[in-house]
Order: C-alpha cells, then sequence, then structure tokens
C-alpha cells in the first residue's frame, strides 16, 4: 500500500514538475505551484512568498484558497512571523499548532478571514541563494508530518528552478528591449524635430492591437516593430532627413528608401525576423498607393498597418521645421476621411476607439 502511494506521488511530482517549468512567465509558475502543493499534500490553502532582494521583505504574490485575494497584500520583514524565520534561517518547519507558536504572524488571519491550524513552511532556494517561501496551510486530514514536507522539500526544488530561469529570461529580455531602444534612440538623437515619436507610435500601436483583440505573441511582435519602424533613416544622409524645408520630389523617393534599409538591418538579427514585415511595410497604403511595394489591402500585413495608423497619426500632431502640427481632432478626421484609401478602416476604427481610452 505505501509502496502505490509512494508510486503515485512521485507520479504527481514530476507531472507537476513538467507544469510549472512549462512557462517563463513567474505569475503563471507561482500560481501553477501552489495548485500543486494543495494537491500533493492535501491542505486547504497553499502561498508561495517571494523574496524582495532589495527591500529584504517576502510578499505573498500568490495565495491560493479561501480569501487569497486578500493574502496578496502582506509583506514580511525576514524574521517576522513563521514564514519570515524560516527565510532568515533558511530552515524547513513543520507546526501542527500553529496559533500557539510564538513565531506566528496573526496579521495574515486577521487580515483574510482565514484560520490558520496546521502548516509546512519551507524556503525555496538555489545555489543558497534565497527566491521565497512556500506554505502548505491546514492538512485535511489530520496532521503534516514529515513524508509532506519531503514531498514539498522536490516540489520546491523545481520550483526554485524554474523561478530562477523565468528571472533570468526576463533579463535577457529586457535586456533585449533596452538594446532596441538603444538602436531607435540613435535615429531620434539624428533628428530632434522626432523626439518621442518612437514611443508614441509604440503605445498607440500597442493599445490599438489591445482594442483588435490581437494575442501576446503579435502584440510583442506589433511592439518591437512600432519601435524600430524608422530604423532605416539611419541611412539617410543628413542634408536630406535634417532638411528645414520641404523635400524635392527627388529627395521624397530616397527618403522612402528608409522602409527598405530598415528591413535590410534587422535581417541580420535571426530573432527580429518575425517583426521585418512592419518595418518594412508600414508605409504601404490599402489602396496600393503607397511604397516600398504598392501592396494592397490584405496584402499589407497587420502589423504594418497598424503602424502606419499610428505613425501618420503622430506625424500629422507633431510640429515640423516646416509647418505646425494639427490639433488632435483634425487629425482623427483626416484619419477618418481616409480610412479604405491610405488606412485600413477597421484599424482606423480601433485606433480612434483606444485613442479616445488613452485621452
Amino acid at each position: 500500500m505505501e509502496k502505490e502511494i509512494f508510486s503515485e506521488h512521485f507520479r504527481a511530482l514530476l507531472e507537476f514538475s513538467a507544469i510549472i517549468n512549462s512557462s517563463l512567465e513567474i505569475e503563471e509558475i507561482r500560481k501553477r505551484a501552489c495548485k500543486a502543493i494543495i494537491a500533493l499534500v492535501n491542505c486547504e490553502a497553499a502561498s508561495l512568498l517571494l523574496f524582495d532582494k532589495e527591500s529584504e521583505e517576502l510578499y505573498f504574490d500568490v495565495a491560493l484558497g479561501e480569501k487569497a485575494h486578500k493574502v496578496k497584500t502582506i509583506r514580511l520583514k525576514l524574521g517576522q512571523g513563521i514564514a519570515g524565520w524560516v527565510a532568515q534561517k533558511k530552515q524547513a518547519v513543520i507546526i501542527n499548532d500553529v496559533q500557539n507558536d510564538p513565531r506566528f504572524f496573526r496579521g495574515g488571519d486577521e487580515k483574510s478571514g482565514f484560520t490558520t491550524k496546521t502548516m509546512i513552511c519551507l524556503p525555496v532556494m538555489i545555489k543558497e541563494k534565497l527566491l521565497g517561501v512556500i506554505q502548505a496551510i491546514n492538512k485535511k486530514n489530520g496532521f503534516f508530518n514529515e513524508y509532506d514536507l519531503e514531498l514539498l522539500k522536490a516540489l520546491s526544488s523545481q520550483v526554485a528552478v524554474a523561478i530562477e530561469n523565468a528571472r533570468l529570461y526576463d533579463e535577457l529580455k529586457q535586456t533585449f528591449y533596452e538594446i532596441v531602444f538603444a538602436l531607435a534612440d540613435t535615429i531620434e538623437k539624428r533628428d530632434p524635430y522626432t523626439a518621442g515619436h518612437t514611443k508614441r507610435v509604440m503605445d498607440y500601436s500597442v493599445a490599438t492591437a489591445i482594442e483588435m483583440g490581437l494575442g501576446e505573441e503579435e502584440i510583442e511582435k506589433l511592439k518591437l516593430a512600432a519601435i524600430l519602424h524608422d530604423i532605416g533613416k539611419i541611412g539617410i544622409r543628413d542634408s536630406i532627413l535634417l532638411k528645414t524645408e520641404r523635400l524635392t520630389d527627388e529627395e521624397y523617393k530616397i527618403i522612402q528608401n528608409h522602409a527598405i534599409y530598415g528591413a535590410e538591418i534587422l535581417q541580420h538579427v535571426r530573432q527580429l525576423k518575425d517583426i521585418i514585415p512592419g518595418v518594412k511595410y508600414h508605409h504601404e497604403k490599402f489602396d496600393g498607393s503607397g511604397y516600398p511595394e504598392r501592396l494592397k489591402a490584405q496584402e499589407i500585413p497587420l502589423i504594418a498597418r497598424i503602424i502606419a495608423v499610428a505613425d501618420t497619426f503622430d506625424a500629422m500632431t507633431t510640429d515640423r521645421p516646416y509647418r505646425k502640427g494639427m490639433s488632435i481632432e483634425a487629425a482623427i478626421q483626416e484619419l477618418k476621411n481616409n480610412a479604405a484609401t491610405q488606412f485600413d478602416s477597421e484599424v482606423v476604427e480601433a485606433f480612434l476607439k483606444a485613442l479616445n481610452k488613452m485621452r
């Protein structure tokens, strides 16, 4: 019988480990970890407190079980409460009479209305580094024991790996975005009249995409494409890019090449290949009169159609050396007038809804 239970728990551990490690989103990992704790040791509630290295505090970022939404707001100093003691000592504890334990922090129960009776609490660590603390609360059929603790120790190791991987991924992602913004900033540094243009186009584009119901992956591509939509201008000489008078027809043809230049620059970065269509085609027009390839309607990638609206709106409402920017109301009317010719009508509609919310 014991062998069968052990085999069942071992299989469950393997399943939970696979589930926990199948995501690189910290929020999702922590929610899955709490569900695994509850299922594994048959308890009423579970929580995962993360360690904030800067403030040296633990915080309830996820707490599953009764009134969990209130538990999430609690922060504990090292040494405060049972969880704080575990974090400070880096030791696991089993407490089957929590209310009479002098280390117990009653603020959690008072805030949530939840009565903690029994608890297993153990640190989540990797390479001697504290990442947080997990708690299993109120065993449903008796008291917690050493076997429960061993199960949670095994799970804790997997949670630690998953959290560390997610944090490393977040750091890499943040570094990647910083590099991308630095590239975009090289253009704005050359042309002081476009200061803030990249950020505004990104914000408008993402808000429009959300309004249209695009998924996270598509929004991520759109965000990067919007940041880098003008990167090709790095290949345009200053005498044209910084000209304070209106461009001649010949100069305008030269500056149109920035869409192609941008695509050529980005093709050298494998991770950016999916955003090239947004950069290359954001000056195509819905009726086929745009550039560089005179694509029309649905031939134009959706992310390019979205950036086209956001880019044009910001250009219209921004002061330039040779003209003053339009009012927002006038620019909105221009978008409406050119829907279905220059712009995708659905994108214009979504953009205007998003703009209204942003304003």
